[in-house]
C-alpha cells in the first residue's frame, strides 16, 4: 500500500516545470503531440528505471551520488545548455527542415543526466520503497507521472496552432530556451554550494 503523501509528491514533482516538461512543451509546439509521444514514453521509462534503480540500490546509490553529484550535475548542465541552444535555433528557417523530436531512447537516456529526475527518484526510493516495495512504487510512479508529463506535451501541441507565425514561434522557442538556461544555472549554483 502506498502512503498518501506518495501521490502528492510524485504529482508535484512530475507536473512542475523542469527540463523534461520544458522539452515536452517545446516538442509539442514544434512537432505536435503524435510526434512527441515517443519522448513522453521515453521520459516515463527513463524515470521509472531511475526509481527502480534507486529503490533496489539505495545504499550504494546514496554513497555513489555523494561522490558523483557535482560531475553528474556539471554534465547535465552542459547538456541542458546545448539543448537550450538547439531550442533557441530551432525556429531558424535553415534548422526547421532537419528538426526532429527527441526519440523514446533519447528521452529515456536523457534522464541519466537530468538532476531533477535523479532527485525525484532518490527521494521516492528513500521515502517509499522500503515500506511499499520497489515494484509497487515504480508502478505507482508511472501511473502518476504519465498524465503529468502528457499535460506538457498536449499544452505544446495546443499552442502549436497559435504559433504558426514565424516570429511567434521564434519568441516561444527563445523563452523556452531561456527558461532552460535559467533552470540549468539554478541547478549549477545549487550543486556548487554543496
Amino acid at each position: 500500500m502506498l502512503d498518501p503523501s506518495f501521490f502528492s509528491y510524485v504529482t508535484v514533482m512530475s507536473i512542475t516545470p523542469g527540463p523534461n516538461n520544458l522539452l515536452l512543451a517545446t516538442s509539442g509546439v514544434n512537432f505536435g503531440l503524435r510526434r512527441t509521444l515517443p519522448m513522453v514514453f521515453g521520459i516515463l521509462i527513463g524515470c521509472a528505471v531511475q526509481t527502480m534503480l534507486a529503490g533496489v540500490l539505495l545504499e550504494v546509490l546514496l554513497h555513489w551520488m555523494s561522490q558523483v553529484r557535482l560531475p553528474l550535475t556539471l554534465l547535465g548542465c552542459v547538456y541542458l545548455l546545448w539543448l537550450s541552444w538547439k531550442l533557441f535555433r530551432s525556429s531558424a528557417p535553415e534548422m526547421r527542415a532537419n528538426a526532429r523530436p527527441m526519440t523514446l531512447t533519447g528521452a529515456a537516456l536523457f534522464q541519466a543526466v537530468n538532476p531533477k529526475a535523479w532527485l525525484m527518484a532518490t527521494n521516492i526510493a528513500l521515502l517509499y520503497s522500503a515500506s511499499s516495495g520497489v515494484l509497487t512504487v515504480m508502478a505507482g510512479f508511472m501511473l502518476l507521472n504519465l498524465p503529468c508529463i502528457l499535460v506538457w506535451a498536449v499544452m505544446g501541441d495546443r499552442l502549436r496552432y497559435h504559433l504558426q507565425i514565424p516570429w511567434k514561434l521564434k519568441l516561444f522557442n527563445s523563452v523556452m530556451a531561456l527558461s532552460l538556461v535559467v533552470t540549468t544555472l539554478w541547478m549549477l549554483i545549487e550543486a556548487l554550494q554543496h
